[in-house]
């Protein structure tokens, strides 16, 4: 088992009343209105040393990820956390998980082929490659860009971006939506033939088939509850095994908030502010802002209003810290009770690569620090020990960098 630690970096002091004075945290929220640019300052760096902290404390990888125009997380550009981070950690073999820069969201999207290299480079080889969609409403709302072309658009920035990483030669590229004269990207990746793809989804069957077809590792990044995860992780599942491929866990990733508190009874005054300011403040948005019509495609929409796989935004305003705790929102108690309820839920879901938020809601440094340092001692140890005994080979996992770095410095 590989446990990597992510973090959204969250604006971390909305008011109170936050909800009832703006329409949505996404989009549409002044900055002026409710930010400090001094106090940003701080997130920024908080989040890279909550990154740093994690790695040195073992950790088998650090994550980030792209969001925009909102204060549920702006770390608008990853590449640019994930190269502190990938140099940062030059003496560890810790995973710099791009989860990720969007190809779709850059233009030309061979900006994410050069990047993903130089990150690649700088690690000596450390790389996961996250290949998002991207979320509808950023490609909508913050750039402008029609729904109906998302799905198209991404296909083909994928394809371009693994030729630009495996070509022999100069190649002109002829497409749709992207035409370029001259490719011949610098660098290219350490690994050979290219890092290996993770691909974040949120229960569309389309992207199942996509990651399914091509030997990727699909990422699973729900916020709605390990309970209420199972109809889509099975319907992944069953789409593994239509295709032919095995049930190896490493082609799963999941991700889950977690607090760690001395006894159980100490959670809720842990935790319990944080996460209901993570759901009823930063998920504060209107259901209409979050799926932009012509996003989805068919089959995935057909899947969402079928399935229901994600619960009604307001009801998540009614729900308390013992509402989601319940519903394996989260996972919370005494380093014992989160390790139990992390074993179940990771072999209930058949979960080979676990991320693990440490960092939710309007948490404090220091409390983010102090929920590591019991993590690390009391959890992640027997985490990491899981599947050892099965035999499974994690294909989507980056090459060590020991080797490259030490003929580096030779």
């Amino acid at each position: 088992m590989k446990v990597s630690a992510f973090h959204l970096m969250p604006h971390r002091d909305l008011p109170d009343d936050f909800e009832q004075q703006h329409k949505s945290a996404w989009f549409t929220l002044p900055f002026n209105e409710v930010a400090d640019r001094n106090k940003v300052t701080q997130y920024y760096n908080w989040t890279l040393d909550e990154l740093i902290y994690m790695a040195n404390a073992g950790f088998d990888g650090v994550c980030t990820n792209e969001h925009h125009q909102n204060a549920y997380g702006f770390m608008v550009n990853p590449n640019m956390m994930g190269s502190v981070l990938a140099r940062a950690t030059r003496d560890r073999n810790t995973a710099i998980i791009q989860m990720g820069e969007t190809a779709v969201f850059l233009n030309p999207p061979i900006r994410v082929a050069e990047e993903y290299a130089m990150l690649d480079s700088i690690s000596g080889g450390r790389l996961v490659a996250g290949f998002p969609v991207g979320l509808g409403g950023d490609f909508s709302y913050s750039y402008g860009m029609a729904p109906m072309e998302q799905r198209g658009r991404y296909r083909e920035a994928h394809d371009l971006i693994l030729k630009a990483w495996q070509a022999e030669e100069v190649f002109a590229w002829n497409g749709k939506y992207y035409q370029l004269p001259m490719v011949n990207t610098w660098p290219r990746p350490v690994q050979q033939p290219h890092p290996p793809i993770w691909v974040p989804g949120n229960a569309s069957p389309s992207t199942w088939e996509f990651v399914v077809e091509r030997d990727y590792c699909y990422c699973y990044l729900t916020y709605f509850g390990a309970k209420g995860a199972g109809a889509t992780v099975n319907g992944y599942w069953d789409k593994v095994e239509e295709l032919g491929r095995d049930r190896n866990p490493y082609r799963m990733g999941y991700l889950i908030p977690v607090g760690v508190s001395e006894t159980d009874e100490q959670a809720e005054a842990d935790f319990g502010k944080a996460i209901e300011y993570f759901y009823h403040k930063l998920l504060h948005i209107p259901e209409a802002l979050f799926v932009p019509p012509g996003h989805m495609t068919h089959s995935s929409l057909e899947y969402l209003l079928t399935k229901r796989p994600l619960p009604p935004f307001d009801q998540l305003k009614q729900n308390t810290f013992r509402d989601f705790d319940r519903d394996e929102y989260l996972v919370t108690g005494s380093a014992a009770t989160v390790t139990d309820r992390l074993l179940d839920i990771i072999k209930r879901l058949n979960v080979g690569n676990l991320m693990v938020l440490l960092h939710f809601g309007n948490m404090s440094h220091e409390k983010c620090i102090e929920n590591i340092d019991r993590f690390v001692a009391g959890v992640l140890p027997t985490l990491q020990t899981v599947w050892d005994d099965e035999g499974w080979e994690n294909h989507w996992w980056p090459e060590a960098a020991t080797r490259v770095l030490q003929d580096a410095a030779a």
